[in-house]
């Protein structure tokens, strides 16, 4: 029982890694998006350390939680497209399994690199030194969620492309991830305990990899017999 769950979470992490790695082009624009976006912004106000490292804690994690919300729509809809949802929902797996290997998938593709890019944007925006495990930490645990309620909107927005239905969706849901996260940075920044607002993230993150699979598969069911 125990091979056949690792199985399906292990088979559609690296089938979907090997998707993304296919299509690179897809995967490169939420990257783009958040590295050409934090360039154009301190060039947008006053270039001035001060105001950038005020605004900054704030705005990393905006052009995060875009950049995911860019790459999630596409989770479903290409296995919706070419049969292979349903042939996901008939295994005899555990549908959560492929379900969170998929998501990590994502998230290897999309949070991981966010993450690692993110000491550039930082000493761009003269965030100090401190703050970069924290930003860090903030951001891996934080893009997790982001990718886990994601995943449930673009579920739910199926067979529909989901758009603005989708970021309408999700976004609300969004906010405790952008809250916590950017105050893990803030309190950094100001030299105070960054810890509790990262725990509130793992928090989030715990709860979200219980309930989030178990919304995905509903949503799934939803639009395979709608």
């Amino acid at each position: 029982m125990a091979n056949n769950l690792s199985g399906g979470f292990k088979a559609y992490l690296y089938r979907d890694i090997l998707i993304a790695q296919r299509d690179r082009g897809d995967l490169s624009k939420p990257l783009m998006f958040f590295l050409l976006v934090a360039v154009m912004v301190p060039l947008a106000i006053a270039p001035e350390a001060n105001k950038l490292s005020a605004i900054a804690p704030g705005l990393i994690w905006i052009l995060a939680l875009l950049a995911t919300l860019l790459s999630i729509e596409r989770l479903f809809s290409e296995d919706y497209a070419d049969g292979s949802l349903e042939q996901l929902l008939i295994s005899p797996n555990l549908l959560m399994m492929p379900i969170l290997g998929k998501i990590t998938a994502h998230w290897l593709v999309i949070g991981l690199p966010l993450t690692l890019l993110s000491p550039v944007i930082a000493i761009w925006f003269s965030l100090p030194i401190s703050a970069m495990v924290p930003m860090m930490l903030s951001l891996a645990l934080g893009t997790a969620v982001l990718s886990l309620i994601g995943a449930v909107g673009a579920a739910l927005t199926l067979p529909r492309q989901g758009g603005v239905l989708l970021a309408l969706l999700v976004m609300p849901l969004y906010m405790p991830v952008l809250i916590f996260g950017s105050a893990t940075i803030q309190a950094a920044v100001d030299g105070l305990n960054w810890l509790a607002p990262l725990a509130m993230l793992a928090a989030l993150l715990a709860v979200a990899i219980v309930l989030c699979p178990l919304a995905i598969s509903a949503g799934l069911r939803i639009a395979k017999n709608g």
